[in-house]
């Protein structure tokens, strides 16, 4: 499977094109793909490398220069000391990062803690940690831990879940068959407890504590989550363990007891709360805890940096070294037909399975059990002329696609004028004029699907100098299914939130930062260059947080203060990207022969059993199912290698997405 053939099948995997929200160019494989991907081939070149290295401790002072100008903390709350409220999460950022809110599809069955009185930087912090089982119906509550202020512990629970109990994660959680067996509190008896503890003005605090009220099934509105207080670069976190001992120099979750401790843990989390608030931002952009955690990862992985006064760069770790350095194992699924370098790696727990539909059924199975794990489906190979085809027709698909065919026009019509509006929907790749007919038409191919899309739904059955024009596609056999195909694009995961503009200026992006409060929730803008010239091109995409963010940029844009031309996307970058780089397809391949009667059965019949349609349907099923079984909160990556072969190469695609992600 490459990218060419998940746009040859597109319509097929309905599924992965809605589920997955980021997708990206892979380029083409090597002789070992999985033994690459997770980092094999660097393992066994390196040896075997040590948990723990000699030397001074990973807290050690870094005498590094701090620029604290660009330290993410002092970024988002200056340098002055704050107070409690401007450390709590917004409704917007609870939104972002997914706790449960009220209104939610997700949170209908959650319990309010009724906590609605005005926050003041004096009112009460109360820490919280949860530990979790895994269940018949995902992750259930097993511990719940509440911390007052001064550290004293108002509730410590063990919590008995609804459902059968499949992993009692007891190397996280500590909980173990025996220790539960006897309790009998359940998870609302813990709700109602909790909304009777906590005042009308209670601030939870909290280390990723989305997962906690998750747990808990319970919504609460004033929340510091230290993983986001103490702000880490690109996004990421640092553990607790880490601040407990960078911040308050005590070691936590030690690794000779079994489990973690929950109340410990809630009470670290207060007592960095506490600490952010009493010295304030600089205080701890000073200690420069992006070098400590980078030289602590040094640490676990055992290489020592060669200068210790300079700040070491996160280092490019494999998966297998990862999950080494804490002890866990990766579980490998595929058919005992497919041979792979992975399977006899000592740190790889390998399962052979006879067919696709056994690694499915022991992938919903054991994957629970593991940290991450590889499902490897395989298919018989296509053909390479078959392939060949497939790419032929693949570029002749979107090049007439990006074509209509516009008219009548009179004879006497203007062609100059007539260009300039035509343009005006996106950059064209060639304009011709047809004389076959009885009046005069136009045949515009345009560089993007966008342009040619806004055209029909723009000048469609307009008035253009007198006479009522037509815009529409070439009615060939592989545009049949053509507005289909652009409807399913438009709601694809990842166009959803990124609108294409035609008309842009070369002062745009300028235009665009002066008025950037009007565009609220603006990620990403795409601004493409000609590649011969180097000079921007007239039109652009720009990527939004969300859909309504989108339309409401879109009719901005369109409006009178603007006047530009746009819609919503249909072309995903890392698609758009690749249809640039096709060459042009000067003849159009021959097109399905029209089978004489004694042959219509049997044509139908090939297509139900063996087309690669039929393949493509079921592989995407598989994952589909696959996908439904996982936890809430598991990262998925669908991987298509790609081909690289004597007949050619074909780049693989990428799709990524977290379970349930909103």
């Amino acid at each position: 499977m490459s990218q060419l053939h998940f746009y040859k099948f597109y319509l097929e995997f309905g599924f992965l094109r809605r589920a997955f929200r980021h997708k990206f160019r892979l380029p083409p494989p090597s002789s070992d793909f999985l033994a690459d991907i997770i980092g094999l081939q660097k393992k066994q070149t390196s040896g075997d490398l040590p948990r723990t290295m000699e030397g001074s401790s990973p807290f050690a002072s870094l005498k590094a220069s701090i620029n604290l100008q660009n330290d993410p903390i002092i970024q988002k709350f200056g340098f002055n000391r704050v107070g409690l409220t401007r450390c709590l999460l917004t409704k917007e950022e609870m939104k972002t990062f997914h706790f449960p809110l009220q209104g939610f599809s997700d949170c209908e069955n959650f319990v309010p803690t009724k906590c609605s009185g005005s926050v003041m930087d004096n009112s009460p912090l109360f820490g919280l940690d949860c530990e979790m089982c895994l269940t018949s119906k995902g992750r259930e509550l097993t511990r719940i831990s509440l911390v007052a202020e001064g550290g004293c512990c108002v509730m410590d629970e063990l919590v008995k879940p609804d459902n059968e109990i499949l992993n009692y994660l007891t190397s996280f959680s500590g909980i173990t068959k025996k220790i539960l067996n006897p309790v009998t509190t359940k998870l609302k008896d813990v709700q109602r407890r909790l909304k009777a503890l906590l005042p009308p003005d209670a601030v939870l605090v909290g280390h990723s504590l989305d997962l906690d009220l998750r747990a808990l099934k319970m919504i609460h509105p004033y929340v510091i989550d230290t993983s986001l207080l103490y702000v880490r670069e690109q996004g990421r976190r640092f553990k607790l363990k880490f601040l407990a001992k960078a911040i308050l120099g005590k070691d936590i979750q030690c690794p000779h007891r079994i489990g973690h401790d929950a109340t410990e843990d809630a009470r670290t989390s207060l007592e960095l709360a506490r600490y952010f608030l009493k010295y304030g931002p600089k205080k701890i952009a000073e200690l420069n805890l992006e070098a400590l955690a980078s030289r602590q990862e040094v640490h676990a992985a055992g290489q020592e940096p060669r200068n210790k006064t300079e700040v070491v760069q996160q280092p490019n770790t494999s998966v297998l070294e990862c999950l080494d350095s804490v002890g866990q194992k990766l579980l490998f699924l595929t058919r005992e037909t497919d041979a792979s370098e992975l399977s006899s790696s000592r740190n790889c727990q390998s399962i052979k399975c006879l067919s696709n539909k056994e690694v499915l059924e022991q992938a919903r199975v054991e994957i629970p059990l593991f940290p991450f794990s590889i499902v490897q489906f395989s298919f018989e190979p296509f053909s390479p002329s078959l392939t060949e085809e497939m790419n032929k027709r693949m570029r002749v698909k979107w090049s007439e696609m990006s074509t209509v065919y516009v008219g009548p026009f009179s004879k006497n019509c203007n062609l100059k004028v007539l260009k300039r509006l035509f343009k005006s929907f996106g950059p064209v790749r060639s304009m011709t004029l047809v004389l076959e007919t009885h009046q005069p038409h136009l045949c515009i191919q345009y560089e993007v699907l966008e342009a040619a899309q806004l055209a029909i739904e723009t000048l469609d059955g307009v008035l253009v100098e007198g006479i009522c024009i037509k815009v529409q596609r070439p009615v060939t056999e592989l545009t049949l299914d053509c507005d289909t195909l652009v409807n399913e694009l438009e709601q694809d995961s990842e166009n959803q939130g990124t609108v294409y503009l035609s008309g842009v200026s070369e002062t745009f992006r300028e235009h665009l930062l002066q008025q950037s409060t009007l565009f609220f929730g603006l990620e990403a803008v795409i601004l493409p260059k000609d590649l011969k010239s180097g000079k921007q091109k007239k039109y652009c995409f720009l990527k939004f947080r969300t859909f309504g963010s989108a339309q409401r940029a879109l009719n901005i844009f369109t409006g009178k203060d603007w006047k530009l031309k746009g819609r919503h996307a249909l072309t995903p970058r890392h698609l758009h990207a690749w249809l640039r780089g096709l060459p042009p397809e000067s003849r159009r391949p021959p097109g399905i022969r029209v089978l004489p009667p004694p042959s219509e059965q049997q044509a139908l019949q090939v297509l139900k059993m063996d087309h690669p349609k039929i393949a493509a349907w079921r592989w995407g099923r598989k994952i589909g199912k696959l996908y439904h079984s996982l936890c809430p909160g598991t990262l998925c990556l669908i991987l298509l290698p790609g081909t690289k072969s004597a007949h050619g190469s074909l780049s693989g695609l990428g799709l990524m997405g977290i379970k349930d992600e909103e």
